[in-house]
């Protein structure tokens, strides 16, 4: 599959909001937050024309039982994909970075959907990660440089994450150390249940 960058849309946000509300639908309470992650959640950042939604969930245990349920409601299930990149230098164990991962089906909008487990580092990962690019203009412009030239001179799109994990993992360690200066956490859910997460 060819990689292909397009210039940031007004419209992700939106796109991101009606696929937050149907997942939440389909998950109920199986979903303890969902974020829009990834390039097209920074504002003028270039990225692959696919949202990037992260659902999480409480338990390692419970991140089959949300595949599962995303999958009966059309979802396309990727087995193969079961962890996250580790960062170089990591503490964490292996373990502590799994995921399940979903595409949205071919005939509808281009997603990928991520299931992470509440307060591991890869759910944190994605978190502090958008908002560091958020916050700091100059770094996302210099990611989405790298995007485009990997974009020029890359094969097709299973090289990609191969290549920009260490780049990312670089950012990770700016985004750190922003974080301990500021105190960051994550806010509230960019999805249909942060109304109901202010409310508890």
């Amino acid at each position: 599959m060819d990689l292909v960058i397009v210039a940031y849309q007004n419209t992700w946000p939106k796109d991101f909001a009606v696929l937050a509300a149907r997942i939440q639908k389909t998950l109920g309470g199986l979903a303890l937050r969902i974020d829009h992650i990834g390039s097209t959640a920074v504002p003028g950042l270039v990225s692959k024309d696919r949202i990037d939604v992260q659902v999480t969930v409480a338990t390692p245990q419970v991140l089959d039982a949300a595949a599962d349920t995303l999958a009966a409601a059309g979802f396309a299930a990727r087995p193969a994909i079961t962890s996250d990149h580790v960062p170089a230098g990591s503490d964490e164990s292996p373990e502590r970075w799994v995921k399940r991962f979903l595409t949205a089906p071919p005939d509808e909008r281009a997603a990928n959907i991520h299931l992470r487990t509440a307060d591991f580092p890869n759910q944190r990962y994605a978190l502090l990660f958008r908002d560091y690019l958020c916050a700091h203009p100059q770094s996302a412009a210099a990611y989405g440089e790298l995007k485009r030239r990997l974009a020029a001179n890359l094969a097709d799109l299973r090289t990609d994450a191969e290549v920009k994990d260490p780049a990312c993992d670089l950012i990770a360690v700016a985004a750190e150390s922003w974080a301990a200066r500021r105190g960051w956490q994550p806010g509230a859910s960019d999805g249909t249940i942060g109304s109901s997460e202010a409310a508890a």
